[in-house]
């Protein structure tokens, strides 16, 4: 999904010429789903045709190795290059300029626009809301309604009190147009909001699609970026002046005392930001993608998609490994997988530890003695004991669907994040687009009715 942004450029470049076709070549059992994949489609906006590799005979047939690869083929079929990995949307830009030079005299390319009509979601409140934060002492949800482009921010009934972004992206035809002083809530102020942290009335907000952070005051109406030049770094950096360094996909944050937690995805790292120096730096990871403990600057993680500090403790999710993670705040502090082993160890186990599986999970909250897991792909929300690591499955019974009642009887479709007050689990219901509570008192599951939209 990183390489999105880039493709989308070139396609609107040379949309009389080039035809992007994705292959999608499944690792998780989830993703094989057709139904998955066309949800996938419609929440990354993706407008080429995609095909459903489920039984990996394309992937074999051109005998890919990584994911992505991008494969060049020339007017007759043939292929004439292939690259794995990101790519610089510059240097590939030239590649094709110079493909189109040395083939088009074949008299095979058929110049013209490429007609395709995409797949819309059904019209509802919200769009693949990605995460949601809850603010106890205010007793209100900052809800990331991610394909909406806005954030909404509601009580813990749903009334809706505020809001924020008109729903139009920043980026206009690859490029950010937003502008880095204060703007409106009316003003498009995000591409695909996800993690949000607040303190008081300030929030800030994860760009996952612009590869910023974004603050925002909700006393003075207004936001604009805090870190982040609005394009995707495809190299690792060591941090510096916040506005100076580009990012890569910050997923997730968590605010303690005057520093910002990033879950940076791209990067496969964690990172920081000192709020008072506005500088960023990285935390911990080496930038591999992997799963490997050891102290932070040679520890090795994949994907992180949620992240929640507390009691010292920077606890966080490897979607890609499926595992649950802690790093200590301390300089000297190590990286400690609890549960996940391997890249392509997953599945759907309660266990203890490592013996434990989870399928692509993607956000976590902590509370009191556990953490809560929004287990993604097998559409359940679990928990963890801290100090026993005994992990089992709190709600959902793990059919992808739609449905309220006991703890056990409720589906969910690839929740994405999870908020707490007492003793309700707020759940980002993503492929749903609702956010649903988990009452642990009654054992029921819910869906949370939004008014005032």
């Amino acid at each position: 999904m990183h390489v999105l942004p880039q493709l989308r450029k070139l396609e609107q470049k040379y949309a009389d010429i080039l035809t992007v076709i994705g292959v999608h070549s499944a690792k998780f059992n989830a993703e094989k789903s057709s139904d998955n994949v066309r949800e996938a489609v419609r929440r990354y906006g993706i407008e080429s045709p995609v095909v459903n590799d489920a039984d990996f005979e394309i992937w074999k047939s051109y005998a890919a190795r990584a994911w992505p690869t991008l494969m060049f083929l020339d007017p007759s079929g043939k292929v004439i290059g292939r690259h794995e990995g990101e790519f610089p949307v510059d240097t590939l830009d030239e590649v094709i300029s110079q493909m189109i030079a040395e083939h088009e005299p074949s008299g095979l390319f058929q110049r013209g626009e490429f007609a395709l009509q995409s797949e819309i979601a059904a019209g509802e409140q919200l769009s693949f809301p990605g995460k949601i934060t809850a603010d106890a002492e205010r007793e209100r949800l900052i809800i990331s309604d991610s394909n909406h482009r806005r954030l909404i921010v509601t009580d813990l009934d749903g009334k809706v009190e505020t809001v924020i972004g008109n729903g139009e992206s920043p980026l206009v035809n690859g490029d950010r147009r937003g502008v880095y002083g204060s703007v409106g809530f009316n003003d498009p102020l995000f591409d695909n909001p996800q993690g949000t942290a607040i303190v008081g009335d300030t929030i800030y907000v994860a760009d996952a699609g612009i590869h910023t952070i974004v603050e925002v005051d909700l006393d003075e109406g207004v936001a604009g970026t805090l870190a982040g030049t609005g394009e995707q770094s495809l190299y690792r950096h060591t941090g510096g002046n916040a506005l100076g360094v580009p990012l890569n996909s910050p997923y997730d944050l968590s605010l303690y005392e005057d520093t910002l937690y990033i879950a940076m995805a791209g990067f496969h790292q964690l990172w920081t930001m000192n709020l008072d120096e506005r500088t960023v730096a990285t935390f911990a990871g080496d930038g591999g993608e992997d799963i490997v403990d050891g102290m932070k600057p040679e520890a090795r993680l994949a994907q992180p998609y949620g992240i929640e500090v507390s009691n010292n403790t920077v606890f966080f999710i490897d979607s890609e490994t499926s595992s649950v993670r802690v790093a200590a705040i301390a300089e000297e502090g190590r990286v400690v997988t609890l549960v996940g082993t391997g890249l392509f160890d997953f599945g759907d186990h309660d266990g203890v530890g490592k013996e434990a599986l989870l399928q692509h999970p993607q956000g976590l909250a902590v509370h009191n003695d556990a953490i809560y897991v929004a287990d993604s792909y097998n559409n359940k929300i679990k928990s963890i004991a801290i100090g026993s690591l005994q992990a089992r499955t709190i709600a959902g019974s793990g059919e992808n669907g739609y449905q309220d009642g006991t703890l056990a009887e409720a589906t969910f479709s690839e929740p994405a994040g999870l908020a707490l007050i007492d003793n309700r689990i707020y759940v980002a219901d993503t492929n749903n687009h609702k956010i649903r509570v988990v009452d642990l008192e009654t054992d029921e599951v819910a869906s949370l009715e939004l008014s005032g939209l």
